[in-house]
């Protein structure tokens, strides 16, 4: 696997991939990136900061290792063109999807959820929602000379007939607005102003709500990281202040994972800086996080990890 680490390393229990209920899948591109690059060095960033994590969570008090890490080849780009790379995440997320597993995969720039949606959507045979965490909206038709493009991922998801809520947003093209009202998608937006503006978190509720509204118990969560704070997340191509913070960001998707069921999810759009390591190991301990939140808390009883 060239030279990236397994998730979480020596220090997870050791499992073969029939074992392991998560499968994690790094995807290092960044192809259609028009700010800050570096993106392309997110994934190995976030496995070698998760050598450094503690297995046991505190939160919920158990070793979210014990139900196993599978850590998979990457999706290596080499000059192809999005098209070709979306086909290519769409063959390596197919084997884990068909298999149930707990698809974790790492970015990457947010395009790279494309691929992965569409092998969900094979394996799955039906539709699932899509909490998307983000400072933008992502609703561009094209972008770049490409649909295929960070700043196009969600209406790539629209195109796709997959419904989705969306948080954190605070830089949004007129154009994008426009498509949010006439496509009667805007309470489904939470926007990071209006989040600030509330002190009792009641907000959280809504989002769920509005999770539920949407008519798919099963949810796939994307994270762009520059959807937080760049006061936590300066590494990332395109920073906005008065992004969401990191408890805040917990509860959500805690919340999130108690009530629906959630069937994968992605970490995208770290670029790393050198010599500061806050933001990778963040993105790891958020991706440990999400995944004893989705194995304990939201899926159906048999199907949760011991």
């Amino acid at each position: 696997m060239t030279d990236y680490p397994p998730f979480a390393g020596d220090d997870a229990k050791p499992v073969s991939y029939a074992e392991a209920r998560v499968a994690v899948l790094p995807v290092p591109y960044e192809g259609t990136v028009t700010y800050g690059r570096g993106a392309a060095g997110g994934p190995r960033a976030i496995l070698e900061a998760s050598v450094q994590l503690e297995m046991y969570d505190e939160e919920l008090d158990r070793r979210i290792d014990e139900a196993g890490i599978a850590t998979l080849p990457p999706v290596e780009p080499g000059d192809a063109g999005p098209e070709e790379i979306m086909e290519r995440i769409r063959q390596a997320a197919l084997p884990p999807a068909r298999d149930g597993k707990l698809l974790v995969t790492l970015g990457g720039e947010h395009s790279i959820s494309f691929g992965v949606w569409r092998a969900l959507l094979e394996a799955r045979g039906k539709p699932f929602a899509i909490l998307q965490i983000d400072a933008h909206a992502d609703l561009r038709p094209t972008y770049g000379g490409t649909p295929h493009s960070h700043a196009s991922i969600m209406a790539r998801a629209h195109d796709l007939g997959l419904p989705f809520v969306q948080v954190g947003l605070r830089a949004v093209s007129g154009g994008e607005r426009d498509f949010l009202r006439r496509e009667g998608l805007e309470p489904n937006v939470f926007w990071a102003h209006r989040i600030a503006g509330e002190r009792d978190g009641g907000w959280i509720e809504r989002v769920v709500e509005r999770l539920a509204a949407l008519g798919h118990r099963d949810v796939y969560i994307t994270i762009d990281l520059d959807g937080l704070d760049p006061a936590l997340v300066p590494a990332t191509g395109t920073p906005e202040p008065g992004g969401l913070q990191w408890y805040e960001t917990l509860a959500l998707l805690r919340k999130v994972a108690e009530d629906r069921c959630v069937i994968g999810f992605d970490v995208t759009e770290l670029a790393p800086i050198p010599g500061l390591h806050a933001p990778d190991y963040l993105a790891a301990r958020l991706a440990y996080k999400l995944m004893g939140y989705a194995l304990w808390e939201g899926a159906p009883q048999g199907a949760r990890a011991p």
